[in-house]
């Protein structure tokens, strides 16, 4: 029995396979370009050191500004949220940090660990699509003549490995691509944590460079 064939044959069995898989389909690919092109910031050193002058120049409206350009980047998310808060006390600015990172790496990682899930489930409709195969090929087999038991017991046989190759078909992609979207996902997620640290740096350096200027200009007028 070919493969078209079992799986005309055993339909029922076959459409919650095919369903996750379509579903696994579109998650990898929203995934992968959300990854790969929508969330990732060009040339991050250069956005820093415009950011640097800006805010180094107590211009942090500016800065705020350039955020805005990249408002679908997470990191200028993070970055701007800290800017909003930059007049606060340190304390307010890291808790408003910690927020916004927390945010943007629920936004980052969201429904990548369904492929986990999904790979798992495909495995176990395939089993179970294999265990249905063989009770019916038994059972034919039971009840048929002696000469056609051969021939029904390998056609059952076969509808039972193709349901067990079905899910794996679905399972292994699912894994390969959860693998892969992790690996970026856990970049990204690292490069927020160092944009918040970046930029609390920059905001601590602009307050204590405004402190050291008004004690210079507090003893040159005395």
């Amino acid at each position: 029995m070919s493969l078209f064939e079992s799986l005309r044959g055993n339909f029922l069995h076959v459409v919650p396979i095919l369903i996750v898989g379509v579903i696994a389909a579109a998650i990898i690919l929203e995934r992968t370009w959300a990854l790969m092109f929508h969330y990732p910031m060009k040339h991050v050193p250069q956005f820093f050191d415009k950011l640097r002058d800006l805010v180094m120049a107590d211009k942090l409206a500016e800065a705020i500004s350039l955020c805005d350009r990249y408002r679908s980047k997470p990191v200028a998310h993070v970055v701007r949220e800290a800017l909003l808060r930059a007049h606060q006390p340190e304390p307010l600015i890291q808790d408003g940090l910690e927020i916004a990172v927390s945010e943007a790496s629920e936004q980052i990682q969201k429904r990548t660990t369904y492929l986990s899930s999904i790979a798992n489930v495909s495995t176990l409709l395939g089993l179970f699509g294999t265990i249905v195969g063989l009770i019916q090929s038994f059972k034919a087999v039971g009840d048929a003549a002696a000469q056609q038991r051969s021939s029904l017991l390998a056609a059952g046989i076969s509808t039972a490995m193709n349901a067990t190759m079905l899910g794996l078909a679905v399972a292994i992609p699912c894994m390969m691509a959860f693998s892969f979207l992790m690996n970026r996902t856990n970049k990204l997620n690292a490069e927020l944590d160092r944009s918040a640290i970046r930029i609390l740096d920059l905001i601590n350096q602009r307050f204590y460079s405004a402190d050291d200027q008004g004690k210079s200009g507090i003893q040159k007028a005395v």
